[in-house]
């Protein structure tokens, strides 16, 4: 997997890039979200996803180019302060198995080292990562995920109603 240029400009939306929207009767689309470590940014999305989306309209997996030993510390604190657990989650790497029929790919700030995975829509949401980051540093990137999150799965038609 490498970088493609299918990726939507910046302020674009999915059903303008082409992704169309979820139809009545449709399989759940997979919204894959990677990042590097897996530790972080692409977990908050992955689990914001979870929280914010009808599973029977589209459904997130998370992933990382080089995956850490576990979800940074300082995330598993913020994403807990909302509710969401991520302690026992592990960081999981970025195969050509999990990312089959992934119809979305949501890159992370990896630059150079983001993944392309064929028949995706990408983008790239350029996010600092929160590794080493005071709390309140990650409770802003925390908040920016799960706007960009919300935008996404209502853009796509894909809120639970």
């Amino acid at each position: 997997m490498h970088r493609g240029d299918t990726r939507a400009r910046p302020g674009e939306t999915l059903a303008a890039a082409g992704s169309g929207r979820y139809q009545a009767g449709m399989e759940p689309k997979k919204v894959l979200f990677a990042c590097v470590h897996n530790a972080g940014r692409s977990q908050m999305a992955a689990a914001w996803f979870g929280a914010l989306a009808d599973a029977s309209r589209a459904r997130a997996v998370s992933a990382g180019t080089q995956p850490g030993a576990r979800v940074h510390p300082e995330v598993v604190a913020a994403m807990r302060e909302v509710g969401i657990d991520l302690e026992h989650v592990t960081p999981q790497p970025l195969t050509d198995e999990l990312s089959a029929g992934a119809t979305i790919l949501v890159t992370m700030g990896c630059g150079e080292a983001c993944p392309w995975v064929a028949g995706a829509q990408v983008l790239d949401w350029p996010l600092e990562d929160p590794k080493g980051q005071p709390l309140e540093k990650v409770r802003a990137i925390r908040d920016e995920v799960r706007a960009r999150v919300a935008a996404l799965v209502e853009a796509e038609g894909w809120s639970r109603r």
